[in-house]
This record gives structure tokens, C-alpha cells and sequence, in this order.
């Protein structure tokens, strides 16, 4: 079964399957050395701006800034949900979300 993901409205939303379902404007708190200095960057999430899947992972690269230190850059992949049974299930993005620069 094949699942359709597309970022949507200039960045503004993941798509998956024609519904919408990752926005920005949540808060992540973010584990990754590469996006700022924190320890846990609290990462207001600005734009979206690839997606892509490992395995049954459904990640995205976003740009965004940590409130904490005011830092603005870019993710490497962060995982936002999984497709389980055909159907895209979200991760807890209120917990701890960690960053990869690979896929």
C-alpha cells in the first residue's frame, strides 16, 4: 500500500494521504547538537521543508528557531509519525523528539 506524503501551503503542513497532519507553529523540544547549543532546543517550528520515510517512519527536515538561545537553522530528520496498518499514526511530539542528519 503506498502512502502519500506531501508538504502543502508553502511549508505550512505535511500531507499525508490528501489529509492534513504535521503543522508548524508546535513547540518541539528537540535533542540535536546540530541545531543550536541547548541541550533540548524548545524549537518553534517555522516551516517544513522535506519529508521522507525510514521504514515505517514518517520524518521531516523543518526550519525553526529555539526559543531557549534564539537560534535559527535547520533540523536534520525528525520523526513526526508512522505509517502502521496503512494508516499514518502520530508520534508524541510533546516528548522528546530526536534529530538525525542522515536517513
Amino acid at each position: 500500500m503506498t502512502t502519500r506524503l506531501r508538504i502543502l501551503d508553502d511549508g505550512a503542513w505535511l500531507s499525508v494521504d490528501d489529509t492534513r497532519r504535521v503543522s508548524v507553529s508546535e513547540l518541539w523540544r528537540l535533542e540535536s547538537a546540530d541545531f543550536c547549543e541547548c541541550d533540548l532546543a524548545d524549537l518553534v517550528v517555522e516551516n517544513l521543508l522535506e519529508t521522507g520515510v525510514e521504514g515505517r517512519t514518517v520524518q521531516v527536515r523543518a526550519y525553526g528557531q529555539c526559543i531557549a538561545c534564539g537560534a535559527k537553522s535547520t533540523t536534520g530528520w525528525v520523526p513526526v509519525g508512522r505509517v502502521v496498518d496503512g494508516e499514518f499514526v502520530d508520534i508524541d511530539r510533546e516528548g522528546v523528539l530526536t534529530s538525525t542528519s542522515d536517513r
